[in-house]
């Protein structure tokens, strides 16, 4: 009942007073008509505050968000659910979900009355031109008589993210060849091509399949040996992205940044797609990962990149160094000078296939990058195949590119 009063309306206040200003005037002047109106304009906002109050916490609340995550400048649905869980009809609704700014005007509806047990959906679409989390929620109702004498507001607690990822665009498809490596007893070959004198067996463990027991080495032995277990081996890469600021040009969707941001979400996923291993490096040194949902794992982690204060590339060259087994590396970068592509070029060597993405950052400002040819050049000579990325170029324009040899030259000298 206390919440109710603290509930009042304007017009309810105003009611309130009247009618104790007319119990008080019939009790003064003895007029008994004048007191069951006071008793009647008193009544009707107490009443209407004992009515809203009773049906406050009556009302469960549900948030379903399609999809869940969402490309940069695509739209999704909020859908949410409202249900009246007690016997009694509700009075007038008056609802407003919370958004971030970066998704819009915050939604609000009115509902005039939901039955006893009743279910209300609404719906309304959210969009962002900008990456990230946003969290969306909670909801508010206020609660309002027929008369408007109270109105009380209700926040569930409930919230929801929406994940707003890169955008992501098709790229052809590039033979990118380089080593394949992985883990487990020994390397995937065929038995019958290699022979039975070949195989590299072990001691019998609880639960292996007996028709993998190898009977000339368990005779050589003295005990129960089998075969080992083939593992399928999967080819391994490195995907680097530049994010100093200082290395890129522009500001908002359309900035350097962002369109680096995307070409590395858009490689990431086709080479994911094609079954590439797969770990992501920055120049802050390498991001984790999860095993599985490379891809979803990539653009979650992609979303929440921001650019860094690093002056170097010293940290994710060092992180590409230290990872090994790495058959394939692609770098997505801004501007640097000729020193840093000579260190990032060190990588490269025989048995890695390495392409850059160059972004020829000055095409933002309407001219060229200083020591973009210089870099190219440094680049091609080690062997790293060249993408050039221009301003209002797409990555997947582009992309065939990446299927062009470089030529291999040793420090030093040529090969």
């Amino acid at each position: 009942m206390r919440a109710g009063l603290r509930a009042l309306t304007s017009r309810g206040r105003s009611f309130l007073a009247s009618g104790i200003a007319a119990l008080v005037m019939a009790f003064l002047l003895g007029e008994d008509d004048l007191f069951r109106i006071g008793v009647l304009v008193t009544a009707l906002p107490l009443l209407a505050a004992l009515v809203v109050a009773r049906t406050r916490y009556r009302l469960s609340c549900a948030r379903r968000l399609d999809p869940a995550r969402a490309e940069a400048g695509g739209e999704a649905t909020v859908t949410l659910r409202l249900e009246n869980v007690t016997r009694l009809p509700t009075g007038l609704l008056l609802i407003e979900d919370t958004v971030p700014y970066a998704l819009g005007v915050r939604p609000r509806f009115v509902l005039d009355r939901v039955e006893a047990r009743g279910v209300r959906e609404i719906d309304y679409k959210v969009r962002s031109d900008l990456r990230g989390r946003y969290p969306i929620g909670p909801l508010s109702v206020r609660i309002a008589d027929p008369f408007g004498l109270v109105e009380l507001t209700r926040a569930f607690t409930i919230t929801d993210t929406l994940v707003v990822t890169p955008q992501v665009v098709a790229l052809p498809h590039v033979r990118l060849s380089g080593e394949w490596t992985g883990g487990g007893d020994s390397r995937t070959r065929s038995v019958a091509a290699a022979g039975d004198d070949d195989v590299a067996p072990r001691e019998y463990r609880q639960g292996d399949d007996l028709r993998r027991v190898h009977w000339r080495s368990t005779a050589r032995h003295g005990e129960l040996m089998v075969r080992r277990e083939e593992q399928q081996w999967q080819s391994r890469g490195a995907l680097l992205l530049d994010t100093r600021r200082f290395a890129h040009r522009g500001e908002g969707p359309r900035s350097s940044f962002e369109v680096a941001v995307s070409a590395a979400a858009s490689i990431g996923v086709h080479l994911a797609r094609e079954g590439l291993g797969l770990r992501l490096v920055t120049d802050q040194g390498a991001e984790h990962l999860t095993d599985t949902g490379l891809s979803w794992s990539l653009l979650d982690t992609l979303a929440m990149v921001r650019g860094s204060s690093a002056r170097s590339l010293e940290m994710g060259v060092s992180a590409l160094r230290q990872g090994g087994g790495d058959g394939l590396i692609v770098a997505v970068l801004g501007s640097l000078d000729p020193e840093e592509a000579r260190e990032l070029a060190r990588l490269r060597h025989s048995g890695i296939t390495a392409v850059a993405v160059l972004l020829d950052v000055g095409t933002w400002d309407g001219g060229q990058t200083e020591n973009y040819d210089a870099v190219q050049t440094v680049l091609a000579g080690y062997g790293w195949r060249i993408v050039r990325l221009p301003a209002g170029v797409s990555i997947a324009s582009v992309w065939q590119d990446a299927g062009s040899r470089g030529r291999y030259v040793l420090s030093g000298g040529s090969a």
